[in-house]
This record gives structure tokens, sequence and C-alpha cells, in this order.
């Protein structure tokens, strides 16, 4: 028995009960491809930025004229189907110019009726983009289709009305997110400042930004007098859970990724480093890819292979977190590692320890360290904010289309 089509979406604003078009896109649209418009600017189709200025682009190419007059001319409103068609690649063009005769580019038979912006979000939709994969048997992944093909893709719209009231909401929600991935950026902007500027450049003791009542040069100390070793080793309980350390990321819940419980025999009794909240972890062998950092999370269970340590009397653990993850740091450290084999280097706990270091006051740490941890949260809030954003869009775009 053959599936019944659904007529209509799951979420809809109010007063709007009437079924959805199901219509093929050649009933809609039509193909575009006039050529000879040699001197209007070159675009390009991009995944990431649409449709932009060829010249805007990091990309050397060299034209000529026989070349350009077989350009297809694209005006604001074009809809262009991209060479990466099954990975969301129909773009909207706002611009005037020409593209490659590669691309194939389309528009509505009749715009009455139509609401642009309704369309785009509709072609960026997965069920879309895999319904183009139905017509184009034997074509490989990455390969844009043509305008027949894409002619035979069913689509399903509303009404004018209702496509106007679902794109008005979908560009209002994207507004929104433009403006915290924004404000993302700037806050990371913002962190690789004041990190340039609240620490010492190479062979300086003194950062230009300081603290009030602070002018005192840094100090060189030993790492032994800021951290000591955490050895205790216990099977995981459910005080100190088993977690894995990712790079980047520090203590964290085992993904299926970290999870390697299935290799480890006698699981039970096996003992694992423990580590407690704000203690400093690192592993030899990914310095550089970041497996080096903070406990931001609490009471877990680590690999052995992790080298612990807790911070003494005289070091404050947030500025210890930034302080030691710098790459100055880094650099001193990899002098010490051992090894001749990529994933068999090791850095000696003793040898760590007697690293010497510039670091400032017990209260100058304290003030830096918390200033950045405020910080780090601040940013964290924002992307928090803008995943459920961003989860709320791909919800309405699941809810209300076909």
């Amino acid at each position: 028995m053959a599936k019944e089509e659904k007529k209509a979406p799951k979420l809809r604003f109010n007063g709007y009960t009437n079924d959805w078009e199901h219509v093929k896109s050649k009933y809609l649209f039509e193909n575009i491809s006039l050529k000879g418009f040699q001197d209007l600017p070159v675009l390009s189709v991009t995944q990431d930025k649409g449709v932009v200025y060829r010249d805007n682009l990091d990309i050397d190419i060299k034209y000529d004229l026989s070349t350009l007059k077989n350009y297809k001319l694209v005006q604001p409103g074009d809809f262009i189907i991209s060479l990466r068609s099954f990975q969301g690649g129909f773009e909207t063009s706002y611009l005037t110019g020409i593209t490659s005769p590669a691309y194939t580019i389309f528009n509505f038979i009749d715009n009455q009726d139509k609401d642009h912006a309704f369309w785009q979000y509709l072609f960026k939709r997965i069920d879309f983009i895999n319904s183009l994969k139905r017509v184009t048997f034997g074509i490989r992944d990455g390969k844009a289709i043509s305008f027949s093909q894409f002619g035979d893709v069913k689509v399903k719209y509303p009404s004018f009305d209702e496509q106007k009231h679902i794109a008005t909401a979908l560009t209002k929600l994207d507004n929104t997110i433009q403006l915290h991935e924004r404000k993302c950026e700037e806050l990371a902007l913002i962190k690789k400042a004041l990190l340039q500027k609240l620490f010492p450049k190479k062979d300086e003791f003194k950062p230009e930004v300081r603290y009030k009542n602070f002018s005192d040069a840094w100090e060189q100390r030993k790492v032994s007098e800021l951290l000591e070793e955490r050895t205790e080793k216990a099977p995981e309980n459910k005080i100190y859970p088993l977690m894995a350390f990712i790079a980047n990321k520090g203590v964290a819940p085992k993904g299926d990724r970290y999870d390697r419980a299935a290799l480890v025999k006698d699981a039970k009794n096996k003992k694992y480093k423990r580590t407690k909240l704000g203690d400093f972890i690192y592993s030899s062998n990914n310095l550089e890819t970041g497996s080096i950092g903070l406990n931001n999370y609490g009471n877990a269970s680590i690999s052995p292979v992790y080298s612990i340590f807790k911070p003494t009397g005289i070091a404050n653990s947030d500025f210890i977190g930034r302080r030691f993850v710098r790459k100055d740091f880094i650099n001193l450290m990899i002098r010490w590692r051992q090894g001749v084999v990529y994933g068999q280097w090791r850095i000696h706990e003793k040898d760590f320890l007697r690293i010497d270091v510039s670091v400032p006051s017990l209260k100058e740490q304290q003030k830096i360290g918390n200033f950045l941890s405020d910080l780090d949260s601040l940013i964290t809030l924002h992307q928090r904010k803008l995943e459920k954003l961003k989860q709320l869009k791909k919800f309405l775009l699941q809810n209300m289309f076909i």
C-alpha cells in the first residue's frame, strides 16, 4: 500500500488550515540562460557566503572576452544551482553579474503568489535536498543537477499569505542568530586581545595592561612552587566517575568516540587517576592539539596516561589554567619531551615541575584569573544561546514545512 503524502505541516500559524499544493518544479520555474553580458562583474556561488563578487574572493583567475561572452546573466532574485547541489547548494542572488555556464539559473515562471524568501528556506531544507537524489540516479555526490532533473522534483507550498508568515518568522530568527554570532565573534576577539595584553610579551616581565596598584615585574618561579603532582589512583566510583579529557574542552563525559570500556580487562578493578576541580592536566603526546588545561568539571577518574597537578598556596587555578596553555609555555614544555616516535613522547612530571615560568603575585593572579574566568562564562553563555537559536530554527524548518 502506497504511503499517503502529507498535505500540511505539523506546525502552522493560526487561521491556516488549507492543504499545501504538491507540484513538480517544472510547472513553477523556468530555466534562465542569457549570455553576452561580458561587461558585468563575475559572480561566484559559495555555500558559506552565498552569491558574491569573484573579485572579493582570494582566487586569481584570468578571463578573456570569448570566455566571458558565454557566462550567464544573474539578476537579483535569481536562484542558482551550484556544483554542490546535494549539500544544500541552492543559492539566491542579491547581485547583478555573470557566472559560469556550469551553474543552473532559474526563477519563477510567474511571480504572482510566490514569496521569494519562503522558497529560499524551502530549498535549504534537508528533506528537499534529499529529494534531489531521487531524480538523479548514478550522479556522484557533489555534482550539480540539471534544470530538467530539478524540474521532476515535487515541491510543496502553501498560500501566498502563509508563505509570507513563515518567511517572516524565519527571517527574524536568522537576524537574531546573526546578532548572536557577531557577539560571539566580538567576545572571542576581545579575549584574544586581552590575552596578549594581560600577559608579558616574549623576553619581558611586565604586561601592557595591569590592574591598579600592581606595578612589580613578574617573578621567575619553578613550576614546582606553583603546582604539586596529584598521584592518587583507584577504581572509578560514584564520587569519582570515569570521564574523558578532551582536547580544548578538558574533563567531560565520555562519548562513544572516547569510550573504550569494551577493551579494558577487569574494568571493575582497573585503577584510574583521580582529579578534582581546578587541577591542571596535560598529555605529553598531544600538547599542540590542546590536550592540556584545567579541570573545570569536578571530581573525576581519568586515564593514567595524563599528568595531574593541584595548585599550591601561591598559585591561582584560573590564572595557571591560562598561563600554562600559552604558546610560550607550551614551547618550554616541549623542550623536555622525550621519545623519538610520535605517540610515545613524554614529559616526565619531575621535568615539568622544574620548568621556569614568570608569574605575578598571588593577588594579581587572582585578579587576572577571575576576570578571564568571568569572560569565558560570558562567552559560553552567548554560545549556548546561539546553539539554542540554531536548534529552534532546525525545529521550525522540520515542522513548518512538509
